[in-house]
Order: structure tokens, then C-alpha cells, then sequence
């Protein structure tokens, strides 16, 4: 059986950079675009050529070796030729294979956005898209709002369609660009247009006002169109666009989509989507959101002991893809819901071995029980589980004991008359018998402690030189003033490995004290560092 071609156009770069927050720079626009490109996406939109400066530069030389270079930009002004529009002379003049460009099919935004009349409007796509094609561009019409558009007016928004075909547009985007629709209305309207222009011209774009995003774009190409437009990690204005890390292993791993179409994503390249969408979550500086279909940390764990012992069986019992298919993995937690099955999982995880039949096993599932009863909670710091159950087994050395610690905020004014808020940390331990003790300013008081703890352990120094603290989260169990809290510290090393460990107790400080320590400590027995 011969399978359809659907074509994947990412518009990270252009409508990605418009989330809140987010402010691309010239080097992550290149790193981004050879991800992307080496993904295997269709098409790569890189932003709006003469809007900015970082977008001029971009697109000063070709930056995609497989897909598709496109420039956006708008339609040209009424009353004005092609060849006397700057804008649209900057988007053709740009080093990019193709141009997409953006206009309005809403006769309301045609009206009062624009000002122009409905003709107008008509001749702006016709001769916006003729002189593209003329200038050897491959050329794309975002229709933006068409939806809206078409339930206020479909005969308009139709001649809009029709007249970017006719003059010669590659592909015809609808656009759901409020992010209103429902996909049954996609799946109606997509195959009312596919009477004025062929489906294998057409191509959706959706936001996720409503959640639907990922939805509605399956529900386009079902429909018949045979572009989809979407985003990394869902990267987008509002509520964000169509996740392309949702849409891509599912139009390659769900029946209904695999057998009927093919993608330009190979299954190599596949397997390489977790890791992608992490690195590219790290560029934005931001946490990866761990709930993520087929790529969040969560998206393949299990706490219920009843399902881990059946996942264990056949994965397929609770799981509808196989985590490796995406570069993701299996995850039975540790937790007070999980029984014996959860436990063995979560030792191999952190390579401890050890017998089903081990009477050790049982003291640990208790312990683990009775400390998720006082609020640890170690499926989200499996540094700490690795830890406790190594002491539990006696392979954990006392590389140095914390004999005390005292922390001082103070607020004073400075040098310079300015008033300022410092925290002071004092630490002592002992290592090899030694007793160290160091002092350090940081600004607050974990940031002190931190920087007290790593200052000095003697011998093991070297083996924490290259140790810092990535984030940071703090929550308040019960209400009240003498509320138990917990602390979760994630720690990364000069291998790039990351881990979390985690504290409670009624003293925030104190339960980060205790997180550092298990931070530390992880390190040391990950380095290989000699027993006392």
C-alpha cells in the first residue's frame, strides 16, 4: 500500500519566539534550526527578514542543509506594486528556499485591521504570490483567522484560498489563529476548501486556546490537507501552537496515521525526540514539563503497585507506545502506593541488584513507606531513593560527617550607603577524623550553605569541583506556621548528568541542608571517591 506524504513545517523561530518570555538570539536561532533540521522536519521558518535585526542576520545565509529554508513576511500594502513594497522586497531578497506569507481571509480583520476593501485584499494575495513564484521562491499563504473567517463569511474566505492557489501557492494554510475551533468544524471546513484547492495543497495551523491544537491538525489531515504547522515542545503565543512533539510520533507510531502517511522523520531520528525536546527546554532556560505526551519524564511512569506488576508482565498493559520508540523510558516509582515490584524497578534504575527474596527488600519497602508518610517523596529524586537504599544495603561510606552548620541573615548598609541583605553560613565537618570548618556569604541563606558545604572537604575536594545547583523548589506540606516543608535541589556535574535530591523538615533551611548533603554525597559516590 502506498502511503501519502505528510509534510512537517516548524515555526519555532517565527511564531514560537512570540510566547512570553521567550527572546531568541542569533546563536539559538542557529542551534535551533540544526535541530530541527536534523529531526527532519519539511520545512524550517526562521522569522520575519528586515523586522529585527537578529532576523535580518539570520536569514544572511542559508542555515538548513535538508529542509526547507522559509522567510515570512506579509502580503504587500494595497495601492502599492510588489516591486515598491520594502517589506516584501526584504522577505524575496533573504537567502531562504521558500516564503510564507501571511494574510488576512477574515472580511472583519480585512475591514478594520487592514482598512481596505475586500477586492483590495484580493489582489494584495494574487500579486504577493506572483511575485514570489517569480523570483523562484516556493510559496506558502498563512490565511490567518480563516475559521473565524469562514464562519462569518465562507464565500470570502474561500476566494481567499482559491486566489493564493490560483496565482500559484505551493501550499494554502488555514489558520486557527484565536485557536477557537473544535475539530469536528476543522474536519468540515478543511474538506470545504479541498473543492477550490487540491488537500495535497493544503496545510493547517493551529493554537491551543482550547487545547485542541494537536487535535485539530489530525483532524485537518484526516480531513485531507497534507501540511502541518506547529512548534516545538507546543513553543508558542497564548496558550501555545500545535506540538510538534506530540503531532510527529503519532502520525509515525498510531496505526490510523503510520499506515496511511508517511513523514520526513525517520525512526532513528525518532528515538532521538526526548532528548531533542529536553535540550531544546535547556536552551530556553526553562524546566521540561514532565507531564509531555511521549516525551515528559512522567509520560511512561508508574506509581500504582498493581500496574507495575503488570507493566513488568507485558508493558503493553498500561503503556499505548514503547518509550524507547521516542528515546524516553520506563519508570516505576518508588513511592507509598508502590509494593515490592515498584521497588525492584526503582533499584535497577539506580543499579542496585539485589534478590526479590532479600529480607532487606521488605525493610526498605517500609522505610520508604514511612518516610513518604513525613513527606519525601522520592519518584522526583531518585539521587536521595539511590542513596537510601544503597545505606539500607551498607554500600554508602560516611565520606565526611557534618558535625554542625549555622546560618546569619543580616541586613546592613554597605560601602556605599546602599542597604543590603546577606546571608553568612558556617559549616563544620569532619573528614578523615579532620574537623574542617568554613564560612561563606552567599545571597540567601541556602546559596551560603552551598557555598560553606563545597568550600572545603579536605581530600574529596577535587571530586565536587565541577558540582552546581540547577534549580530549586521548595514546598509547604501543611498549612500553618509550623508547617512541614520540602525541598527538592537539582544538581548537575561537569559530565552534564543531573540528578535531585530531596529534604523535609519543619526548617526550610534545614530540609535544604539535608538535600545538599545527599547532593553532595551522590556526587562523591557517583566519582568513585575512596572510602574513609
Amino acid at each position: 500500500m502506498t502511503r501519502e506524504r505528510v509534510y512537517l513545517f516548524d515555526t519555532t523561530l517565527r511564531d514560537g519566539a512570540q510566547t512570553a518570555g521567550v527572546d531568541f538570539t542569533l546563536d539559538d536561532k542557529i542551534a535551533v534550526a540544526a535541530m530541527l533540521d536534523g529531526l527532519g522536519v519539511d520545512y524550517v521558518e526562521g522569522g520575519y527578514p528586515g523586522a529585527n535585526p537578529t532576523d535580518t542576520e539570520f536569514f544572511s545565509t542559508p542555515r538548513t542543509r535538508n529542509a526547507r529554508f522559509v522567510a515570512f513576511g506579509m502580503t504587500k500594502r494595497a495601492g502599492r506594486s510588489t516591486a515598491n513594497d520594502p517589506g516584501l522586497q526584504g522577505v524575496l531578497q533573504a537567502k531562504a528556499d521558500a516564503c510564507c506569507f501571511v494574510a488576512k481571509t477574515w472580511d472583519f480583520h480585512v475591514r478594520e485591521a487592514l482598512g481596505v476593501s475586500l477586492d483590495e485584499n484580493l489582489v494584495s494575495i494574487r500579486d504577493t504570490v506572483e511575485a514570489s513564484v517569480a523570483a523562484g521562491r516556493e510559496t506558502m499563504v498563512d490565511c490567518e483567522h480563516f475559521f473565524d473567517g469562514y464562519r462569518a463569511n465562507p464565500d470570502y474566505a474561500l476566494a481567499c484560498a482559491k486566489t493564493a492557489f490560483e496565482a500559484g501557492a505551493r501550499w494554502v494554510v488555514l489558520c486557527d489563529t484565536n485557536g477557537g475551533t473544535t475539530p469536528e468544524e476543522v474536519a468540515d471546513i478543511v474538506r470545504a476548501v479541498a473543492r477550490v484547492a487540491p488537500g495535497d495543497r493544503l496545510g493547517v495551523h493551529a493554537h491551543d486556546d482550547m487545547g485542541l491544537a494537536v487535535a485539530n491538525s489530525l483532524a485537518a489531515v484526516r480531513a485531507g490537507a497534507r501540511q502541518i504547522q506547529g512548534t516545538l515542545n507546543g513553543l508558542g503565543e497564548r496558550c501555545g501552537n500545535a506540538n510538534l512533539t506530540t503531532i510527529i510520533p503519532t502520525l509515525k507510531l498510531k496505526p490510523e496515521f503510520a499506515d496511511a502517511f508517511e513523514t520526513g522523520v525517520s525512526d532513528e531520528a525518532l528515538e532521538g525526540l526526548s532528548a531533542l525536546s529536553r535540550a531544546f527546554d535547556e536552551l530556553l532556560n526553562r524546566p521540561s514539563n514532565r507531564y509531555a505526551p511521549y516525551v515528559g519524564a512522567n509520560a511512561f511512569a508508574t506509581k500504582a503497585g498493581i500496574h507495575a506488576s503488570a507493566i513488568l508482565k507485558d508493558p503493553r498493559t498500561y503503556e499505548h507506545v514503547t518509550p524507547e520508540s521516542v528515546g524516553n523510558h520506563r519508570r516505576l516509582l518508588v513511592s507509598d502506593q508502590g509494593g515490592k515490584s515498584n521497588l525492584l524497578s526503582g533499584l535497577a534504575r539506580v543499579g542496585v541488584e539485589v534478590d526479590r527474596d532479600d529480607p532487606r527488600l521488605g525493610r526498605l519497602l517500609a522505610e520508604v513507606k514511612e518516610r513518604e508518610a513525613q513527606g519525601y517523596a522520592y519518584e522526583g529524586a531518585e539521587a536521595s531513593f539511590a542513596l537510601l537504599a544503597k545505606r539500607a544495603l551498607g554500600r554508602v561510606p560516611d565520606f565526611f560527617v557534618v558535625e554542625s552548620f549555622r546560618v546569619m541573615v543580616e541586613r546592613r548598609h554597605n560601602a556605599f550607603g546602599e542597604q543590603v541583605t546577606v546571608s553568612e553560613a558556617v559549616v563544620k565537618v569532619t573528614v578523615d577524623g579532620e574537623p574542617l570548618l568554613t564560612a561563606a556569604e552567599g545571597i540567601g541563606p541556602i546559596n551560603a550553605l552551598d557555598l560553606a558545604l563545597r568550600k572545603d572537604l579536605g581530600r574529596y575536594q577535587p571530586y565536587i569541583a565541577d558540582l552546581r545547583l540547577t534549580d530549586y523548589k521548595v514546598r509547604i506540606l501543611n498549612g500553618g506556621t509550623e508547617a512541614v516543608t520540602r525541598v527538592l535541589i537539582e544538581s548537575i556535574d561537569g559530565d552534564g548528568e543531573v540528578w535531585t535530591t530531596v529534604g523535609v523538615s519543619p526548617n526550610v533551611v534545614d530540609a535544604s541542608f539535608e538535600a545538599l548533603v545527599d547532593s553532595l554525597t551522590y556526587k562523591l559516590l557517583k566519582a568513585g571517591a575512596p572510602a574513609p
